[in-house]
């Protein structure tokens, strides 16, 4: 066993992957967040940027927006964390979040060339293993559903630069809107923001058909919150991993996780799993 895989209870994971391999790939799927669970939390010793972050901490667009960004970073982020908040005042506070930066983006002249100026630096790593990862899920036909309060296009755009955009992959989260010379003028609702994931109900989008039977679900997540992206899907079986990042209290967390992937862990494990299940 990975000294970095911590398993809550043995014997309840192992009936879950006993009850889901008699159904096996025809019932399965994944759900997944992206930001430091898709990809790793650290790079060179240093917390890792998110998608949206990439787009605040360097001079891509007006000379203005770096501060503004910061701004309403720090002063959202202050909310976010602070639990004095009741959770639909946090919601409210995460959306407002959102509408002002991305009012903040288009007026700051983002343009698709930016972004893929921006994701063609690299500064943002996928997991150890992630190509093994993909690409089973690609042999194999079973649906990966990306859930991110990011931005869509950059995420898409990630996975197209390492060809692991294949059709099994459905990316939820926020998406632009561009004008004819591919600068942002909007953003398509709904917005999806960190607390907001279980909303964000998935029968409005195309590729809802191809999972709505598939009720053995493994989600993958890194945040607390991010355990209710499940919550609107009428699952059979379902197995919870998450990536332990920080210094959260594992205990505290002990009866809403099956799996634990510690130190900025790999997917290894994940693979060994996915492939015993055949």
């Amino acid at each position: 066993m990975n000294e970095n895989v911590i398993i809550s209870t043995p014997q309840k994971l192992e009936e879950t992957l006993k009850a889901i391999k008699a159904d096996w790939k025809e019932n399965f799927h994944v759900v997944a967040d992206f930001d430091k669970t898709l990809t790793k939390a650290f790079v060179a010793w240093e917390k890792s940027s998110t998608v949206i972050a990439q787009i605040r901490n360097w001079n891509y667009l007006t000379p203005d927006y770096p501060e503004k960004a910061h701004a309403l970073f720090d002063h959202y982020n202050a909310i976010e964390i602070d639990s004095n908040y009741l959770k639909d005042e946090k919601i409210a506070k995460m959306y407002e979040r959102r509408e002002k930066h991305y009012d903040l983006i288009i007026k700051s002249w983002l343009t698709k060339q930016i972004i893929q100026n921006i994701v063609s630096k690299k500064s943002l790593k996928f997991r150890e293993w992630s190509e093994l990862f993909f690409n089973i899920l690609k042999e194999n036909q079973i649906p990966l559903v990306i859930i991110s309060a990011s931005v869509g296009d950059m995420i898409s755009a990630y996975l197209l630069q390492e060809w692991w955009l294949f059709d099994n992959i459905y990316v939820v989260s926020n998406l632009f809107e561009f004008d004819e010379n591919w600068k942002v003028i909007s953003v398509k609702k709904p917005i999806v923001h960190c607390m907001n994931k279980s909303e964000v109900i998935l029968d409005q989008f195309n590729f809802f058909n191809k999972i709505k039977d598939r009720k053995n679900v493994l989600l993958l997540w890194d945040s607390p919150d991010d355990i209710d992206m499940i919550h609107w899907f009428d699952y059979k079986n379902l197995i919870k991993i998450w990536f332990c990042n920080h210094d959260e209290n594992l205990e505290e967390f002990k009866n809403i996780y099956d799996v634990v992937i510690l130190n900025d862990g790999d997917m290894d494990y994940i693979n060994q799993l996915i492939v015993g299940l055949k």
